[in-house]
This record gives C-alpha cells, sequence and structure tokens, in this order.
C-alpha cells in the first residue's frame, strides 16, 4: 500500500487524527501510550509536512491539527502551510505526555484526547492502520479484543506461504491481477529515490555511493535505495509503496530489482513478474521475523530484492534459493534501532551483501547446513532467522529500547 512518512509515526498521527474526529473538537490535553517499539521506531526520524520537527508528540499534533483519518497511512500527506505552524504551536502549548505501555503486544498504540470533561480514546494494535477500540466518555463504537501476549491475532494466508509456489506464482500470475499494484511500486519508489539524489537529506548516503563508486549496475541499485531512505527518514513528503508495513522495507525490495531490469532491458512485464516474485519473497521472511523486531528488517528486504534480480536473469529455482540462504546467513546480525538517516546506509551494506551471496549462489558455492543457523535448505534457514528475530532478539530489542530512552528495559 501507499504510505507517506514513515509508517509508525504516520499511524500516530492515523490514531491522533480519528481521535479527534471521534471527540469532535481540538483537544486541550492528549496522552499516549505505545509499545517500546513504537518508541524506538517513531523517536527519531522526522515527521513530514512539519516544517522538519521529529518525535512522537509531533506525530500527534500533525494528525490532531491536519490529519484526514479517511487516508490512513497518507493521513498528513496534505498539509498547508497555514496548518505546519498550527502544529507547532500545538507542540508548545497543549500537553502531550508520552508513556511506554507493556501489553505484551510489540506494535500497540493508545491515543486519549480531552476537552474539558469529555475524552475520546483510540487504539491501533498489531499493524499500522488495524484499529481495535473507538471511545468516547465510556461509549465505544469499535471494540475487539486483543490477545495480552503474542503479535499476530488472525488466521493469514501468508502463513502458507513457501518459496516454490511464489516462484510458480510470479511465472504464472494474470498480468491483470498485479499490473496496476505493481506499476505504482515502480514510480512512487523511483520518484523520491530520485528526489533523494537531488535533495539534501539526512547523511546522504545515497549520493556518497554514487558520487565515490563506478557506475556499474550494482552500485546504482545500492545507491538508488539508500537514496530514497535518505529522503524517506528525513522529511520528504513523497508517498512510496511499503512492503509488510515498512516503507525502507518497500524501497529496497523494489528499487535494485527496478534498476537491473533498466541493465538488461527486459519487457515490462519480466519486471513486474520478478518485483511480484520479490515482494513475496520478503513478506513470507517477515511472518516468522514479525513486524517489528531488534532485526533489521531492510536484511531480509534486500534478500529479497537479489531474489527478484536471480528471478529476472532467469536463474534456477535452486540458484534462488542458495541465494536466499547465503545472504540470509551474512548479514542476519545487523539490528534494528529504530527509523532514522542511518537505515540508508544499513540498506546499502544488506543489498551489497545480498549481491555477494548471489555470485556465491551462481558458481556453485552455498553455505552448509550445519554452519551456524544455516538449516537443511532456503525454507528451514528463513524459519530459522524468523526464530533468531522473533523470540532471541527479544531481550536485545528491550536494551535498544532502553539505551535510546533512558527507561529501564522491559
Amino acid at each position: 500500500v501507499v504510505a507517506m512518512g514513515c509508517t509508525e509515526p504516520i499511524a500516530i498521527s492515523y490514531g491522533a487524527a480519528l481521535a479527534r474526529d471521534t471527540l469532535g473538537t481540538l483537544p486541550d490535553r492528549v496522552e499516549v501510550s505505545v509499545s517500546g517499539s513504537i518508541i524506538k521506531n517513531a523517536k527519531s526520524v522526522v515527521v513530514p509536512n512539519t516544517g522538519g520537527l521529529r518525535g512522537i508528540p509531533v506525530a500527534v499534533a500533525a494528525g490532531i491539527v491536519a490529519g484526514d483519518a479517511s487516508k490512513k497511512l497518507e493521513v498528513i500527506a496534505s498539509v498547508s502551510s497555514d496548518e505546519i505552524e498550527k502544529i507547532h504551536d500545538f507542540v508548545e502549548k497543549v500537553p502531550i505526555s508520552l508513556s511506554p505501555c507493556d501489553n505484551g503486544i510489540i506494535f500497540d498504540i493508545i491515543i486519549t484526547v480531552y476537552n474539558g470533561n469529555d475524552y475520546a480514546k483510540v487504539r491501533i494494535s498489531q499493524r499500522h492502520t488495524n484499529v481495535v477500540l473507538v471511545e468516547k466518555n465510556g461509549n465505544k463504537s469499535l471494540d475487539i479484543p486483543v490477545p495480552s501476549a503474542g503479535e499476530e491475532n488472525e488466521n493469514d494466508i501468508r502463513e502458507d506461504l513457501n518459496l516454490k509456489d511464489i516462484f510458480d506464482f510470479a511465472n504464472i500470475v494474470d498480468m491483470d491481477d498485479v499490473e496496476e499494484l505493481i506499476e505504482n511500486q515502480i514510480s512512487c519508489n523511483t520518484a523520491i529515490a530520485e528526489e533523494g539524489l537531488k535533495g539534501k537529506y539526512g547523511v546522504s548516503v545515497g549520493k556518497t555511493l554514487r558520487d565515490n563508486f563506478s557506475d556499474r549496475v550494482e552500485n546504482r541499485a545500492c545507491f538508488l535505495a539508500a537514496a530514497a531512505s535518505d529522503a524517506r527518514m528525513n522529511g520528504c513528503e513523497m508517498p512510496v509503496v511499503i512492503n509488510s508495513g515498512s516503507g525502507n522495507q518497500g524501497l529496497t525490495v523494489s528499487l535494485p530489482v527496478i534498476e537491473y531490469a533498466k541493465e538488461l532491458a527486459v519487457p515490462r512485464e519480466m519486471l513486474i513478474r520478478a518485483l511480484v516474485f520479490a515482494n513475496l519473497i520478503a513478506i513470507h521472511q517477515k511472518v516468522g521475523i514479525g513486524r517489528l523486531s531488534a532485526y533489521c528488517g531492510v536484511v531480509s528486504a534486500a534478500t529479497a530484492a537479489i531474489a527478484g534480480i536471480a528471478f529476472l536473469h532467469r536463474d534456477s529455482f535452486s540458484v534462488i534459493c542458495d541465494t536466499i540462504t547465503n545472504s540470509l546467513c551474512t548479514t542476519s546480525g545487523m539490528i534494528c534501532d529504530g527509523a532514522k538517516a542511518s537505515c540508508a546506509s544499513k540498506i546499502s551494506v544488506a543489498i551489497y551483501g545480498g549481491m555477494v551471496a548471489w555470485q556465491m549462489a551462481k558458481n556453485g558455492r552455498v553455505l552448509q547446513p550445519g554452519d551456524g543457523i544455516v538449516g537443511e535448505d532456503a525454507e528451514k534457514t528463513i524459519s530459522a532467522v524468523g526464530r533468531l528475530a522473533s523470540r532471541g532478539m527479544a531481550s536485545t530489542n528491550n536494551e535498544i529500547i532502553s539505551i535510546m530512552t533512558g527507561y529501564p528495559p522491559c
């Protein structure tokens, strides 16, 4: 789907806009309670259309002052200069309290807005637009039970994904079913990559790569993805098509494939099929990893992108599986310490690592079962990484949040 701005603060803006609509007026104070992983991912990133401000209170203020809740992850896509001034004024004058919540749910946002004796409360849980509670003065217009532990609460077809079925599907899917969706990803994500190379965003990882490395296709694939993240993490107001709830993952999984398709001059249909393949490989990995964790999601996205590039080259299914194994077992230790400028450099590292993995696989070299977390096949390696990310790195995530926020570990 299309999102404008880093998805965690935008989810907060969405909840805030919905709370304001439920209250029926601007609040005179706000209480925000979010899970630690939301704090981690919303703390440092610039909120678009706010004049360069960053942080959770800013995301709340933007949603309340200028948000259109009907647009969900594009909630603050249309903000006037007058509204930007009002957002700044709201942050300065209206009390916005922030506290961590520990409900055993990785993704949890609870926003309560007050005006005098009236209040409205909205809760978004498990996914960026999954509203589970809408309440005003004790009357609940929506109240969906949320489990006290675990992240997902749904029977999801994603759980039945596997590499072979994804490979077969990408080869036979009817273009009418996917063309509009994928073309939107190509146009949106390419546009923000170009903007990242033109503008001054963050520490300009993409520009650094472009200006200091050769113009080979593997370098272009890296610097375009990095430049897009430079822009997105640092306040660019252009939309992107996300993957698994993440803009950086949507950029990483698509832009290298798009650039290789240009280099190879493949038919448009082949590019679309390769992007179908890459996007689904990324989603398949994220089922086990979870939406938010201490595991850097661009690793799984870069692995999927390189698999998509191998698909473009019409490599065998076996080579693609070996590429996935090599890639995951090379860069799977990269941590996620929230959304911010350094995400762009992590994207470049993950893509380069994936390219090495692909070249190894094409030359018949693959990491062997029993070497560390390498499984008997690519599916079992994906499963091992999911276990590592969702279970093994849970305490790592708590320590990262504590380091970033000063709160004691959960």
